[in-house]
């Protein structure tokens, strides 16, 4: 069997763009991933202050701008509005689940519950995020949770010990 393919235009500038950011990405790694990895690890602890907030994946084994925590008593999609609110980007659940509104089967599979997967909270840092972006993010976010807790029947049933 012949796998004919159809002749068109190679996209060169586009080509030629991705080389260059990946020239660039790579030459300058050994400076960035500390810096970001150091501020995911300013923004977990700060985010694992709030009570009843577990971190998703291994603490030390993770790519150096991920931040995954499952927040008890909220929904994930609730906690997103109130963030793009105020500016803050984020999603809900893993990467491969964007969209939806089931909980990630990868957070289940990891033996979360389905109402703690479904308070997930996905950060993502890069070297073009600031520490000043990071302290937001600190600022806002209790008060965002609070929140969406004083709202929550499932909070509440957490908190009767139901």
């Amino acid at each position: 069997r012949v796998l004919f393919r159809s002749a068109g235009t190679e996209n060169v500038p586009a080509i030629a763009g991705m080389a260059a950011a990946l020239k660039e990405a790579c030459d300058n790694m050994s400076v960035n991933m500390p810096r970001v990895q150091a501020m995911r690890d300013k923004l977990i602890d700060g985010v694992l202050q709030l009570p009843e907030v577990i971190l998703n994946g291994d603490r030390e084994k993770r790519l150096p701008g991920n931040v995954n925590v499952s927040i008890k008593g909220i929904e994930g999609e609730a906690l997103l509005l109130m963030l793009d609110m105020v500016g803050i980007n984020a999603s809900s659940g893993s990467a491969c689940t964007s969209g939806s509104l089931d909980p990630s089967h990868v957070l289940l599979a990891i033996g979360l519950i389905h109402e703690v997967a479904h308070g997930s909270l996905r950060m993502s840092l890069s070297e073009y995020n600031t520490e000043e972006e990071v302290d937001y993010i600190l600022e806002k976010l209790p008060g965002i949770v609070t929140r969406l807790r004083s709202m929550s029947p499932v909070w509440k049933r957490m908190q009767e010990g139901k």
